[in-house]
């Protein structure tokens, strides 16, 4: 509804959760869409992931209640342009969509403290770099599999990462093809052999 009464700005779809953005954004072929992160099904990262992937030129524009800077790096490293939390006023997201459109990123004020905080705790002595992920694994991907190796189910890991089943399964399986794993067995093995877990 906010949207709609915002100028030069036409709402061609809406969608209940990231599943549905996906499948939506492929058939309407918007310039932007506007994502929260924790939905149902599939989440906010994931469909930001996918829409980079099969639709680049799509933007991604995250609105939501979350500001932590797992979170903020978790979306942008997905492929979101923009990062808004929901007090942000309709004329800020006016102005975050039509930055967007012109390539350029955007980030809340109060968000982006969160998001130095994390580049300054990783670049400043404070701790090693995260060492890269084998086969190509992307850091949820291997989040994902070191659970998995600690003994969790899938449902497990889903409360504990705060993402959908059906999310972790997606992982599951993609980690799955990378790792060239055909069952559970097969990926916690690899997960220790690579030194994935302790």
């Amino acid at each position: 509804m906010l949207l709609g009464l915002l100028p030069d700005i036409e709402v061609v779809g809406a969608a209940a959760d990231g599943s549905e953005a996906v499948a939506l954004a492929s058939q309407l072929r918007p310039d932007v869409v506007l994502m929260d992160l924790r939905m149902p099904r599939c989440d906010g990262v994931e469909a930001a992931r996918l829409l980079r992937e099969r639709q680049p030129e799509t933007k991604v524009v995250v609105l939501t209640t979350y500001s932590d800077d797992r979170s903020v790096l978790d979306a942008l490293r997905a492929g979101a342009r923009g990062y808004l939390t929901k007090d942000a006023g309709s004329e800020e997201i006016r102005r975050a969509l039509r930055h967007v459109l012109a390539d350029e990123a955007v980030i809340d004020p109060a968000v982006q403290r969160h998001l130095i905080d994390a580049i300054a705790t990783t670049g400043s002595g404070q701790g090693p770099p995260p060492k890269p992920l084998p086969a190509g694994l992307t850091p949820r991907e291997g989040e994902v599999l070191s659970l998995m190796a600690g003994g969790l189910s899938n449902a497990e890991i889903a409360d504990r990462l705060v993402i959908s089943e059906a999310t972790v399964k997606s992982h599951v399986n993609r980690l799955f093809a990378k790792i060239e794993a055909r069952d559970r067995a097969q990926a916690v093995a690899y997960a220790y052999r690579h030194g994935l877990v302790d």
